[in-house]
């Protein structure tokens, strides 16, 4: 079986050969742009692009780990103990404190009965997730709500409701 090749492809040599050396350079000078536009206009980006997401898809993965190891520690801790008769705010200034996140503690406003509104500015997010889980495990403090943003490398802003239980 023979390849037939589009008309416009057979006569292309023909086509070429019948130009002039100078139209010639010109087309291959032409044609060398073009495929150096592709590669650093197109193929470039676009690595790049997919090897920042997969960098931040494998950032995202680790997080998600610690996340759910901290949470199967959570399940499997014993029942907290009753909150000693200290008021929420203090109990979660003096944590606060304890986990080194007192100065990110920009906030907080009573929410309710036994609740408190904290907002946390450029707080670590690991300190975060541990002082949550001490929280809870220590003094029986639950998470109501929490709205938790990234403010950089390593560090959220966050909006938690807390509740004594």
């Amino acid at each position: 079986m023979k390849l037939q090749l589009p008309a416009a492809l057979a006569t292309l040599p023909q086509s070429l050969a019948s130009l002039s050396a100078r139209d010639r350079k010109l087309l291959a000078l032409g044609a060398a742009a073009a495929l150096l536009l592709l590669i650093f206009g197109i193929i470039v980006p676009l690595d790049r692009s997919v090897t920042r997401e997969r960098t931040r898809l494998t950032h995202k993965r680790a997080d998600l780990a610690f996340v759910q190891s901290a949470a199967e520690e959570l399940r499997n801790a014993p029942p907290p103990p009753a909150g000693g008769g200290e008021s929420l705010l203090v109990i979660i200034d003096r944590s606060a404190r304890e986990s080194g996140l007192a100065n990110a503690l920009a906030g907080s406003e009573p929410g309710g009965p036994n609740s408190l509104s904290v907002r946390l500015e450029k707080a670590p997010f690991e300190a975060l997730v541990t002082w949550l889980a001490r929280l809870s495990l220590q003094n029986g403090v639950l998470i109501d709500s929490a709205t938790i943003e990234k403010a950089g490398t390593g560090v959220v802003n966050a909006a938690i409701v807390l509740h004594a239980g």
